[in-house]
């Protein structure tokens, strides 16, 4: 694992702020293992565990087959999955995230124009776009952040494998979200610029933001220009940051899921009563989807669905509006749970989330369980309310945490 190489500037901002002893350089035979924090390595089981809980903690449908075939598939080609506690970074390290920026509505015609003109699609975009920053930046880094649940882990385990860096155990949203402002460490201070794109074309962005607002709007730009996606490098954090601007425990916590639901299956037990159990959460509905109007504009999934119920639900509906993930959901037109907390939509025999249907999609005919649990509470203040609740999305009515509207609903069980 490399130590963290800092430029000329910040090495010596860092003196000023301690002793000289402290600045001293150190001897490699002694001191170098001190700062080298313990990591653990994950064993398949626990990559695979940890990539259907990251589905779950998506608020969306997710495709955890696909992470997980392209994960093994690295383990087995010798690569090993380390993650690291948020609190156990030295305070000087460099993290930074990688994902996917994209959604609907991409400029067809440019897919149709690059095609045209035989362009030539580049890999390893998200490795790209990291070393497109270092080289901005002048830093080299030392962990991997996940950005947020669904690709984004998959994304993170295999970038880290590939840098032979740890991946922290902890997230800048825990959820998946639609925007990039919308994480953690907007709400602190902390900007996610600058950031770095790549697209699947090999054209390279670097991003100053004015603020996350305009580096949401500019990064969706080029994915909307770019066949609807591209490769970003963001939030390049020090420990010290990563400690205060993350929602720590993160990817444990996916793993607890994605262990809870398997192991109750393999008990011939119900796995969403088990997930409910582990989270606090609630059974929110059961039904058929018979409604399920989907749009791509301006770099986002829109989609409107509705589901008819069953047992216990029969006579009832419930609708959910998502811009990529579950944002809001009613039940019989009444309000039943409001993102800043979170709604799955799980496959009722597995536990896991649907898959199908696209980005946010709800397939037709499909049954799916909706199951709420409480926010964070990195989430629930009024800060994080106004980031990503109800009026962000244009709704005219107030977020009401999840408990108070489940103590008012009629019993169905």
């Amino acid at each position: 694992m490399n130590r963290s190489v800092r430029s000329a500037t910040a090495w010596t901002l860092s003196c000023l702020l301690v002793m000289v002893a402290a600045c001293a350089p150190r001897d490699p035979g002694t001191d170098a293992a001190q700062d080298m924090p313990e990591t653990r390595t994950l064993s398949e089981q626990e990559v695979v565990d940890l990539l259907v809980g990251s589905c779950i903690q998506a608020t969306r449908g997710c495709n955890a087959a696909n992470y997980i075939e392209r994960a093994t598939a690295a383990m087995a080609a010798g690569a090993e999955f380390r993650i690291v506690s948020a609190d156990d970074l030295p305070d000087d390290w460099m993290a930074v995230g990688t994902a996917a920026v994209g959604g609907g509505g991409a400029w067809e015609h440019v897919i149709e124009r690059t095609q045209e003109q035989g362009l030539e699609l580049v890999e390893g975009t998200n490795a790209r776009s990291v070393e497109l920053l270092a080289d901005h930046m002048g830093v080299e880094f030392n962990a991997v952040l996940r950005l947020e649940s669904a690709g984004a882990t998959v994304s993170a385990l295999l970038l880290a494998a590939e840098m032979d860096l740890p991946l922290v155990d902890a997230c800048l949203s825990v959820r998946a979200r639609p925007e990039i402002q919308q994480q953690i460490p907007w709400l602190v201070g902390i900007p996610s610029t600058p950031s770095a794109l790549v697209t699947r074309w090999g054209d390279q962005v670097v991003i100053e933001g004015v603020d996350d607002y305009r580096a949401e709007d500019l990064a969706r730009g080029v994915a909307v220009s770019s066949g609807g996606g591209a490769a970003i490098a963001m939030n390049p954090m020090t420990g010290a940051e990563v400690k205060r601007g993350t929602i720590k425990g993160a990817v444990t916590e996916a793993i607890e899921f994605g262990r809870t639901v398997r192991e109750a299956r393999e008990q011939g037990n119900d796995p969403i009563a088990a997930l409910i159990e582990l989270t606090g959460g609630y059974k929110l509905f059961q039904g058929i989807v018979t409604k399920s109007d989907q749009r791509g504009d301006r770099g986002f999934s829109w989609t409107d669905a509705e589901l008819a119920g069953v047992g216990e639900f029969e006579g009832h509906t419930y609708e959910i509006f998502v811009k990529n993930e579950n944002i809001v959901s009613w039940l019989d037109g009444e309000l039943d749970a409001i993102s800043p907390d979170y709604i799955f939509n799980l496959d009722p025999e597995t536990g896991e989330a649907i898959t199908g249907g696209g980005l946010g999609g709800y397939p037709m005919g499909m049954e799916v369980v909706m199951v709420g649990v409480p926010g964070h509470a990195e989430w629930l203040t009024p800060e994080g309310i106004d980031l990503i609740g109800p009026r962000h999305f244009g709704f005219d009515f107030d977020y009401v945490p999840i408990a108070e509207l489940q103590a008012g609903r009629p019993s169905f069980n």
